[in-house]
């Protein structure tokens, strides 16, 4: 299933079992952007990674308990550092929208890719995340032209009342400017 296009090559590659075939009717269309800290307000710990691969150790955190059960996982993770790993290939269908709907299409899972920036809603994102953000969105956009700028979504725009993320810090107007000014403007 892997071809050049499916692996970003600035990225780690991690593997996570936590994921499947898209349907075979799916063209890769939306770009979500999610965040994430295990324990939640945590930064540089290993829990994101554990999540995403069936490692995360309940009695580490009382609140892993909890989640140690998800089976979730994104395309790519973005950490405060700037280092992106890659859990999921790109033409592979993550588990990270869960119950969504984009413009009354469902299931976002099967045509979406997630990026996970490690944060919360509330504080703000390093400028490597938005930096490596913009590399990472660049080289999405390149491989699926279907992906157009009304086509880049946060996780609360397509689970509205059940998720918040990026969150208010996440700074939507810089994050377009510097990708968009980029991009061919028929898109």
């Amino acid at each position: 299933m892997n071809t050049s296009d499916d692996l970003y090559p600035q990225a780690v590659q991690i593997h996570s079992d936590f994921w499947d075939a898209r349907p075979a009717s799916a063209a890769i269309s939306l770009l979500v952007i999610h965040n994430i800290s295990l324990p939640p307000g945590q930064f540089n710990t290993t829990g994101i990674r554990d999540l995403f691969t069936g490692k995360l150790d309940p009695s580490a955190d009382p609140f892993y308990e909890q989640i140690a059960d998800l089976r979730v996982s994104a395309h790519c993770v973005i950490y405060r550092t700037g280092q992106v790993e890659q859990f999921v290939p790109f033409s592979g269908r993550a588990w990270h929208a869960g119950v969504s709907s984009f413009q009354g299409q469902a299931r976002c899972n099967d045509y979406a890719i997630g990026i996970e920036l490690e944060g919360t809603d509330s504080q703000p994102y390093t400028e490597a995340q938005y930096h490596a953000l913009h590399a990472l969105s660049e080289y999405i956009l390149s491989q699926y032209p279907l992906i157009t700028c009304g086509r880049i979504v946060g996780h609360n725009d397509i689970a509205p009342g059940r998720k918040t993320d990026p969150g208010p810090a996440f700074d939507w107007c810089r994050y377009r400017q510097t990708l968009f000014t980029t991009m061919d403007p028929t898109r």
